[in-house]
């Protein structure tokens, strides 16, 4: 029965980890992902969120820049990494060792990564997801 509560509460957790990253996806870059999906497996938390790019990286891939867009959201992420890595210790409760995101152009879907200084549970991974249909709509 525990063990029922302990995977209810990391699922709600993982769910919580993907609003919180679509939140901060639409403050800071203006829009944010249509859904994303949290991976708790061992130290590793992975985030994958899909439809977030901005009108102006479109327009870019378009114009055949997508090397130009990867290196604006790589700095862009660099710069954000202790906005993010403290969002994720508050919701978890643990220290983020390293943290990197990758975007990826077709599909659009933009990958962060987390490294913790302890695993869960051995074995047991937990997803959470979360769904943002309104994204192009709202003000960050």
């Amino acid at each position: 029965m525990s063990n029922e509560r302990d995977t209810d509460a990391s699922q709600s957790l993982a769910a919580r980890i993907s609003n919180a990253m679509v939140q901060a996806q639409k403050k800071y870059f203006g829009k944010g992902p249509l859904r994303a999906k949290s991976y708790l497996v061992d130290d590793l938390l992975f985030i994958v969120m899909r439809d977030g790019m901005t009108k102006a990286e479109e327009t870019m891939i378009e114009f055949e820049q997508a090397d130009k867009v990867r290196e604006f959201r790589q700095t862009f992420e660099n710069e954000m990494t202790g906005r993010l890595t403290d969002m994720i210790e508050q919701l978890t409760g643990r220290k983020v060792l390293t943290y990197q995101s990758q975007i990826l152009f077709d599909p659009g879907i933009v990958i962060a990564i987390f490294v913790f200084d302890k695993s869960i549970d051995s074995g047991v991974s937990f997803t959470g997801q979360a769904d943002d249909e309104d994204a192009l709509d709202r003000p960050a």
